[in-house]
């Protein structure tokens, strides 16, 4: 008897693809996404994109963007455009890249760097080489800054050594003749190429390359960055989620015998699923509106300054979810497939499409694949309007993929519920 429950057992479960989904594809997706997440280190092939300006344009600075250029965890740009074409970037161009989300960092090497008395005096009154700083990704800006003072000394062993004994002689007195001379030949040693295999030289306890750290979109109202992120990537989620449950009243509606009357009616299949749909927007607007009014009374999100771009992103996030909704409700046979179907779907999407984890974290390939989702394009421009202030006549590639997935998930679903009509 036992052996043929196992066979019933395991007859059901070949039956059920949905099952076989949740049991042994959703976990190995979801280790896939996690692990290439939190275990892929930046390397050659997820390398950090950062606009150089190099307004000095010293020997000094010339080096450290050619240091800069050598790192294999950086793909340096210093001009307007990837390709190089483009007019050499100064200021005011690398920070609109990184207002533009085109990057996360961008340096500025100003005028007058190369020619300070000391380049790595402490407490010094001159020029800071500028980090424009995105603060929706964390990690790029520190790692940066990290790999500046790295190829401060380097890219310029020399000129290292050149401030260190002008430090030694005004801290120490002046040096002797003897003393001078081998410092000057040690500083020849440094000017040379090191030989093949030779370690990088220790630079524990000498002082840092001067850098101040500007960032350039710091939301408003005394708010964390990540509060308005998690308020959209959360609220997206959900939002698919309540569409596809709500979606399956057509599943009930069918089983009890109301769907049949209704099609019956003069509305038709097509009153029906517009119906269904303008609901499915209403309900969803009214969700999103309560989560971003929540994050705004009690995380201090900055709403009331972005209401224009946040209502246009919601209305269209809104109706393509109700869309969606919709359509899994139509390729469902019962509710118990529709929420097996929902929770592979909608959880696939928001893993990659950035609503657990920002997509700044992943790698180069990753990012792309997100823009395949729906969260992918509809947490973007939530980040338009709340991290860089983006006018509503900047959200039109948002607006417009979602207007596209909202008619291509509604004609889909009407096609579906042909078969309805055939009952």
């Amino acid at each position: 008897m036992i052996r043929t429950i196992l066979r019933i057992s395991v007859l059901n479960l070949r039956r059920d693809r949905v099952a076989q989904a949740l049991t042994f594809l959703l976990p190995v997706m979801f280790f896939s996404i996690f692990a290439s997440v939190f275990g892929n280190q930046r390397d050659a092939t997820s390398r950090i994109p950062v606009a150089v300006a190099d307004e000095d344009q010293s020997e000094y600075s010339k080096r450290l963007v050619q240091a800069l250029a050598a790192e294999g965890g950086l793909r340096v740009q210093t001009t307007k455009t990837r390709d190089g074409s483009g007019p050499v970037l100064d200021r005011a161009g690398a920070e609109a890249l990184v207002r533009a989300g085109n990057l996360s960092v961008a340096v500025v090497i100003p005028k007058g760097m190369g020619a300070r008395p000391n380049i790595f005096e402490a407490n010094d009154s001159g020029p800071k080489i500028l980090v424009l700083a995105d603060v929706s990704d964390p990690v790029a800006p520190q790692m940066v800054t990290g790999l500046l003072q790295k190829v401060a000394f380097t890219a310029v062993p020399d000129l290292m050594a050149t401030d260190g004994m002008a430090m030694l002689e005004k801290y120490g007195g002046a040096l002797t003749p003897e003393q001078r001379r081998s410092l000057e030949q040690w500083k020849q040693s440094l000017a040379a190429p090191p030989a093949p295999g030779t370690p990088p030289s220790s630079t524990s306890g000498v002082p840092g390359l001067p850098i101040e750290v500007v960032n350039l979109l710091q939301p408003g109202g005394g708010s964390s960055p990540t509060v308005s992120f998690y308020a959209a990537g959360i609220g997206v989620m959900f939002l698919l989620f309540s569409c596809a449950g709500a979606g399956g009243t057509l599943l009930e509606e069918e089983e009890s015998g109301t769907l049949g009357r209704l099609i019956g009616s003069r509305a038709g299949m097509a009153g029906v699923l517009t119906g269904k749909w303008l609901f499915l927007t209403i309900l969803g607007v009214l969700q999103l509106t309560v989560m971003f009014a929540w994050g705004a009374l009690v995380f201090n999100l900055p709403l009331l300054s972005h209401l224009p771009g946040f209502f246009v992103m919601t209305i269209v996030t809104a109706a393509a979810a109700g869309a969606f909704g919709l359509l899994l409700a139509t390729i469902s046979r019962s509710r118990a497939q529709l929420s097996g179907i929902s929770t592979i779907v909608i959880l696939a999407m928001s893993a990659v499409g950035g609503s657990m984890f920002p997509r700044f974290l992943m790698s180069e390939t990753m990012q792309r694949m997100g823009l395949l989702t729906f969260n992918g394009w509809a947490l973007d421009g939530y980040i338009k309007v709340f991290w860089r202030d983006a006018p509503v006549a900047e959200l039109w590639p948002q607006v417009l993929v979602l207007s596209l997935l909202c008619g291509a998930f509604l004609m889909s679903a009407r096609l579906f519920a042909r078969r309805w009509e055939r009952l």
